[in-house]
């Protein structure tokens, strides 16, 4: 079955020139002549990629994707724009929210084709990747649960590098996160520039729960620890998901109520517990987090901001540590070597 292109522009003659190309390509292609009535084909018949002009009247290329990345049945469809202007403002809007690509205005067959081509060959491949790698956090699935998982193979991978910022404590949140493969950590600065590592969260972990359950914005700063690949589902989608199934508001719940849990233990450790027990406590929190529970993937400066210690008290503690036979300690790394040694850690 031939793939089935949607072309929303107000231009009649680019209309005519642009489908003549993409049924020469073999694909099948729906026309419409305004925002608006793109909108209402885009809904009714779910294509499987939307050509969008973004200059149109009454309503723009702008506002015809926002409208459909609200709902839930169009939101998944790859969009691109056509458009001649080549304003950096403007695309930097559309890919903010949530755009595929631009084509400028005026282009060739090759330059169209080869664009859809690319679009429409990475959906499928994120997928396929969504598909094989999404897991369901309880294990047994049922009604709620199914269609999150639909929802989410629906919605498109973004990849963030290490350092970089997912989000900003203050932001409002667009929606929740799911680390399809990395790691994230959240942060938070107190006024003097200390920095105090809040949590760690690996591949199938959700982020912004918090946010969105407690409608307000985050009040974390999110940084990827490693080169991590994540998607948005947006807020509007799993209020409705919160809505229709118990089970998926139970399950947002508990994650809600370990969060609390676990950073009302970090509080209690920074009161009450001694240096040395506060980093075993914090070693053994990151292995948890960790692919290989004896070995760990981070910076002492993490484990600093994590713990509550400065970066040379962390340093002393670790080579205690190692001249006790508890770890081994390389750059970026620590092997343990004592498990249950460092769980029956003296205060």
């Amino acid at each position: 079955m031939n793939k089935r292109i949607l072309l929303i522009d107000d231009d009649n003659n680019i209309r005519a020139l642009t489908s003549k190309i993409l049924e020469q390509s073999g694909y099948d292609v729906m026309q419409s002549e305004n925002g608006m009535a793109g909108v209402s084909v885009a809904i009714q018949n779910k294509p499987d990629l939307i050509l969008c002009d973004v200059k149109m009247p009454d309503l723009d290329g702008f506002a015809v994707l926002n409208m459909l990345k609200e709902n839930q049945e169009t939101a998944y469809i790859p969009f691109i724009f056509i458009t001649a202007n080549t304003e950096r403002l403007d695309y930097r809007k559309g890919m903010e929210l949530g755009a595929d690509d631009y084509i400028h205005k005026p282009f060739t067959q090759t330059e169209l084709v080869n664009a859809l081509k690319a679009r429409l060959s990475k959906n499928e491949n994120q997928k396929t990747y969504l598909h094989n790698t999404l897991k369901n956090p309880t294990g047994n699935m049922n009604d709620g649960r199914d269609q999150l998982k639909l929802l989410i193979e629906g919605r498109k991978i973004r990849k963030i590098e290490k350092k970089q910022i997912l989000y900003y404590e203050g932001d409002q949140p667009m929606g929740i996160y799911l680390i399809i493969e990395g790691s994230v950590k959240t942060i938070k600065q107190s006024d003097d520039g200390r920095t105090f590592m809040t949590g760690l969260y690996k591949t199938h972990d959700y982020l912004g729960v918090n946010a969105i359950l407690l409608d307000d914005c985050f009040n974390e700063t999110a940084i990827a620890i490693e080169d991590t690949t994540v998607c948005m589902v947006p807020k509007n989608l799993i209020s409705n998901l919160l809505v229709r199934y118990p089970d998926i508001s139970q399950q947002f719940l508990k994650m809600l109520s370990n969060n609390l849990r676990e950073k009302e233990d970090q509080m209690l450790e920074l009161a009450y517990h001694s240096v040395r027990k506060r980093l075993a406590k914090v070693i053994l929190r990151l292995s948890r987090y960790s692919d290989d529970p004896l070995v760990l993937k981070i910076s002492r400066e993490e484990i600093a901001n994590m713990a509550g210690m400065a970066i040379e008290t962390v340093s002393r503690t670790l080579s205690d540590f190692k001249d006790e036979g508890l770890i081994n300690k390389k750059p970026g790394q620590i092997e343990i070597f004592e498990f249950n040694k460092l769980v029956t850690m003296k205060n």
